[in-house]
């Protein structure tokens, strides 16, 4: 029995999670709408699903993102609605930010209400994205005039658990420097597939399905040992006798613009690169105001102004309306500016995160964090703010709880650069991993099983 996977916003994390699924599961079948308009796929999509999924008595399993109101989709077919139904929150509309109260529209957080009444399971990708919605419930629903329900965070808490989004880690060694990143690195394939037993964890509070490694599992399926974080070689890449410098394939360090030739670093690239090239900083999210990208450019023209020296990179998806204080922002960096937009190949993105020391974020909405995952695994040095999700993932050295601490330790780094590139990250990223979750998802997607709520 195959599962049918519904993905109203096919793109970015909803994407790869949708792909991750449709590659495990066997006879599985993924019905989507390209990533475009998110408001009306929230609004609409399920008008779509009624006529183009497919009617089938090979399904046992409905999976969808929380985009799609599943409500209207079962109402719409009811030969669906006998399936196992699992629904999962990449975001949730009760706290998503809007600059201003009144231009929230109802209408998106009523949809996921309604959605999840009509689950038999609701996943949520982090803890906080879960508490945050099972709690605003009752005053969310405070908008209504009159008539409003009672208890469906009772009704609805039940039937939710965490199970964190899973990452594909890739193998970054080949765009790192071995004196440059000293820190958290596979030496071959970045995050291997192992095997993993996988636990219910049951509070009253919470239902969080983990990754934990088997005893006597410490190697890969090639047999080749998997190194924990705290494990890993200080230079696995190779040592500078071994590098030919000429051939490294990034300069970033020695200052030039990304895509131009390549210059060799003088001297002991050592030196070069831990105390003589400016700090390079990356901000890898998506062009929009949820992300707070006017406290990101406020500290760095604060860095600029006391004549500190940084590099840096700003990437992330851009979509119609892109802010202005990305243009304004681009004029005042200058040449401090190292890389600027998206960069659709996932190698070229890797590699650009692999070149930068600080990957930071100041977002006002986050309910996972792919992108500081992906930078931390490249070597990054995180720093996010002390809230919202990032508490539940990120150790607390890592974290600052004003932007003055953010300018705070940038300034520090930008004075010090080899305080990152020495630095061995404290956290662990691998039980974020899709070789550390898979199993949890297996046993989440098995028509017969039975969640531990």
């Amino acid at each position: 029995m195959g599962v049918l996977i519904i993905e109203a916003f096919y793109g970015g994390s909803h994407k790869q999670l949708a792909d991750l699924l449709l590659e495990v599961f066997e006879n599985s079948v993924l019905c989507s709408l390209p990533a475009k308009k998110w408001h009306w796929r929230a609004r609409t999509s399920a008008l779509n699903f009624m006529q183009t999924v497919p009617a089938s008595d090979q399904y046992s399993i409905l999976f969808a993102s929380s985009v799609l109101n599943l409500a209207e989709l079962i109402a719409l077919r009811p030969d669906l609605g006998k399936l196992k139904k699992v629904l999962y929150f990449h975001e949730n509309q009760l706290v998503y930010p809007v600059r201003k109260s009144q231009e929230r529209d109802f209408q998106y957080g009523y949809n996921q209400i309604l959605s999840c009444l009509v689950a038999d399971v609701v996943v949520f990708n982090s803890l906080y994205n879960m508490e945050s919605f099972l709690t605003n419930i009752r005053g969310f629903l405070r908008l209504m005039p009159d008539h409003r329900p009672d208890d469906l965070e009772g009704l609805i808490r039940p039937r939710c658990l965490v199970l964190h989004f899973p990452v594909r880690f890739p193998d970054v060694s080949k765009f790192l420097l071995p004196h440059c990143k000293r820190i958290h690195l596979q030496s071959t394939a970045a995050v291997k597939e192992e095997t993993f037993l996988v636990q219910s964890v049951t509070t009253p509070q919470q239902n969080v399905i983990t990754g934990n490694l088997m005893e006597n599992s410490a190697q890969d399926q090639e047999g080749v040992p998997f190194l924990t974080q705290l494990e890993r070689p200080q230079n696995p890449v190779a040592t500078s006798d071994e590098i030919e410098v000429s051939n490294i394939p990034w300069n970033a360090k020695s200052g030039q613009q990304y895509g131009e030739n390549f210059v060799t670093p003088s001297g002991n690239i050592s030196e070069t690169l831990e105390e003589q090239t400016p700090l390079h900083i990356v901000w890898p999210h998506r062009w929009e105001h949820d992300k707070d990208p006017e406290t990101f450019f406020q500290v760095l023209l604060k860095l600029k102004d006391l004549s500190l020296r940084f590099n840096v990179s700003v990437l992330g998806e851009t979509y119609t309306d892109v802010p202005d204080v990305f243009l304004k922002a681009r004029e005042a960096l200058g040449n401090s500016v190292l890389h600027w937009g998206y960069l659709p190949s996932k190698e070229d993105y890797f590699q650009a995160l692999c070149m930068a020391d600080v990957a930071v974020s100041t977002a006002k909405h986050e309910f996972f964090g792919v992108a500081m995952l992906e930078a931390t695994h490249c070597g990054c040095y995180p720093l996010c703010p002390k809230a919202l999700v990032y508490p539940e993932i990120f150790p607390a050295q890592y974290l600052y709880s004003t932007p003055e601490q953010l300018f705070k330790r940038l300034q520090n780094f930008c004075k010090r650069p080899d305080i990152v590139r020495k630095h061995q990250y404290k956290g662990d990223i691998f039980k974020y991993s899709w070789a550390s979750l898979r199993s949890g998802y297996k046993a989440l997607l098995e028509p017969e099983s039975v969640v531990s709520l």
